[in-house]
């Protein structure tokens, strides 16, 4: 019983649910793999990237923004909160579905059959999730991860099943898998309706006021949301028009076990924001440094035994995602070789992720918007020049490293500046000397990142 109340934190339910839907998006990938040409594939996961990348500007007024004026606050403050980001959140489906009209009557003129997939279907993708969105914010803002969990985990768990009931009834097709991504979203928010998980009861308790004070804020942290998935999108249009969709899809499938890194991240990032924010509104600045240090370095730390063995058996992971129809091909030994070489760069990933949530519990997300734009700037001239020089995936993949190296210098730079003066390199000894003290007495100590 010990054992299970420990687990119960939100460290452990925040990283159970990001690892259970990765594990299911792995399934996944692996029948559509099995189930659709390389083409298809590359079509399907430039649809995904694109609508990823929409909805992250969603998401990038809510999340972080809800956290900051909802967490803590008395019944009523939370219910304002509630129904004013249930106001910003309908309000930027809307805007996002009228930009689709104009798509929708031009899409014969289209001829990349890519742009046609996506022209046809983001805006009700956007709008069947919508419910399921703000569940999402409104359970990180409890601290509610093992309700979090449950939602991502049933959204993904649906999609699968109705493709399963596609290939079995031969009617597994580009156009069908658009559909039931959408039903699969549609089924999700319904539940969290019907189960009083949503808070759209409180949609009336909206005030100008608070809509405005969550927009203003979250104008800025919608910087710190898009960062990892604008560089996919410019990775993505840069390879789907200059190498195609089938090395998109080959470029996917190594990039597919890059959730090995991923996982850990996007879940700890979760629990940060609030735990920075906490040592921030005590005017604790040793705190905050101490807390943002040790996720940066725990993390990292972390990840070197893991990136090591899945890097040694990045074949046999592979073979698992794609299929043997992969083994042994040029095709096959590509996608290894960008998991590996990603792999190697994202060592680097939780620097500048957690020091870009500092940014925002400090009050600075202008600056996260600032540096993403100039990393964006960066990542574009990286992966055409990259293509160019190479003349091929590799040179795009390689270039990663440069707009990731600029994010963290210019966070490292704002946080000296002008909050609290550390040492990255200090982060990393400091977590080296806490996971060995953690090792030394059995286990048996707290957790080393602050709750």
């Amino acid at each position: 019983m010990k054992i299970v109340q420990k687990l119960k934190n939100i460290h452990f339910l925040s990283l159970m649910g990001t690892g259970g839907m990765s594990v299911l998006t792995f399934l996944l990938t692996a029948i559509l793999y099995r189930s659709l040409s390389i083409k298809e594939i590359g079509i399907w996961f430039f649809f995904q990237s694109m609508l990823s990348f929409l909805d992250t500007f969603r998401q990038g007024f809510l999340s972080t923004a809800f956290v900051k004026f909802y967490a803590g606050t008395s019944p009523s403050r939370g219910q304002e909160v509630i129904g004013s980001t249930w106001f910003i959140a309908t309000a930027t489906t809307i805007v996002l579905l009228l930009l689709n009209i104009p798509l929708i009557f031009i899409a014969f003129l289209i001829k990349d059959e890519s742009l046609i997939y996506f022209a046809k279907f983001y805006s009700i993708n956007l709008l069947s999730s919508l419910p399921m969105i703000v569940t999402m914010c409104i359970a990180q803002g409890d601290l509610r991860f093992g309700r979090l969990m449950y939602i991502r985990v049933f959204q993904v768990a649906i999609l699968i099943l109705c493709l399963g009931f596609l290939i079995l009834t031969k009617q597994n097709n580009l156009y069908n898998l658009m559909y039931i991504n959408i039903i699969s979203g549609a089924i999700t928010s319904v539940l969290c309706i019907i189960l009083g998980w949503s808070g759209i009861a409180f949609y009336a308790k909206r005030s100008k006021a608070c809509t405005k004070e969550i927009f203003d804020f979250g104008k800025y942290t919608v910087g710190t949301s898009i960062s990892s998935s604008l560089f996919g999108v410019t990775d993505t249009f840069v390879i789907n028009f200059m190498l195609g969709p089938s090395t998109l899809a080959v470029y996917n499938l190594g990039r597919r076990l890059m959730e090995v890194v991923e996982i850990p991240l996007r879940s700890f990032v979760a629990t940060a924001m609030p735990a920075l924010s906490s040592a921030f509104n005590q005017n604790n600045k040793a705190k905050l440094i101490s807390t943002m240090s040790k996720y940066i370095g725990i993390i990292t730390i972390g990840l070197i035994p893991f990136l090591i063995g899945t890097y040694i058996f990045a074949g046999y992971a592979l073979a698992i995602i794609g299929g043997g129809k992969y083994n042994g091909t040029e095709a096959g030994s590509i996608a290894v070789n960008i998991f590996r070489i990603s792999a190697t760069i994202a060592l680097l990933s939780p620097a500048d992720r957690f020091m870009s949530v500092t940014l925002d519990a400090i009050h600075k997300p202008q600056i996260n918007l600032y540096k993403v734009i100039v990393m964006v700037i960066v990542n574009v001239i990286s992966d055409f020049a990259g293509v160019y020089f190479f003349g091929n995936i590799y040179g795009l993949v390689v270039g990663t490293f440069f707009p990731t190296l600029i994010g963290i210098l210019i966070s490292y730079y704002y946080i000296n500046k002008g909050y609290q003066s550390f040492s990255i390199f200090h982060s990393y000894i400091l977590s080296f000397k806490e996971i060995k003290k953690f090792i030394s007495n059995g286990f048996k100590t707290p957790g080393t990142i602050s709750n």
